[in-house]
């Protein structure tokens, strides 16, 4: 799960982590820049790699109850995999999920306001925008279980889907 997170949630990170080396380059910890923005992608990739043992555990759980395929990895009972689909679907319009995403769509007022100094503090700060980032996309890699966690398509698709939700605004004010 995790080697599937890096690559799926990268793309619509790398901006941020691009913007936040800029400043710190500029800054007085100029020397640092390249351990603090790698401290940030730690901070970042920690939080979606706790998810990704939440999700193995939840995939193992359900292979064991016979509900996942173990040739496609892809949820074999269609009420579980239409429950899963319903709930990603409230979930889209639900305020928390817009308030995370704001977050995410603003890595400059993120990186303004809740910038922190040195090693520990870059870390801090990629897992707070991590949490941001998994509180608004973590419904959508569900859909992992319903296309097949494999599935190089949904991965490609569902990649694409977080590059466009973050850096599209549609219906924002």
């Amino acid at each position: 799960w995790w080697v599937m997170m890096i690559p799926m949630m990268i793309p619509s990170f790398a901006s941020t982590v691009l913007l936040y080396m800029s400043i710190i380059r500029i800054g007085d910890q100029a020397v640092n820049a390249p351990k603090l923005a790698f401290s940030f992608l730690a901070g970042y990739l920690a939080i979606w790699g706790l998810f990704s043992l939440l999700a193995t555990f939840m995939q193992w759980f359900l292979g064991l109850r016979g509900l996942v395929s173990p040739m496609s990895m892809a949820l074999e009972n269609n009420l579980v995999a239409a429950t899963i689909l319903i709930i990603v679907g409230i979930y889209q319009f639900t305020p928390w999920k817009q308030s995370c995403l704001k977050h995410c769509r603003s890595p400059i007022k993120f990186l303004s306001e809740r910038r922190r100094p040195g090693q520990n503090g870059a870390l801090l700060m990629g897992i707070e925008h991590g949490a941001f980032c998994l509180g608004c996309c973590w419904c959508l890699m569900a859909l992992l279980l319903v296309g097949g966690i494999m599935n190089l398509y949904w991965i490609a698709g569902l990649m694409l889907f977080v590059l466009t939700e973050k850096l599209v605004r549609l219906g924002d004010k």
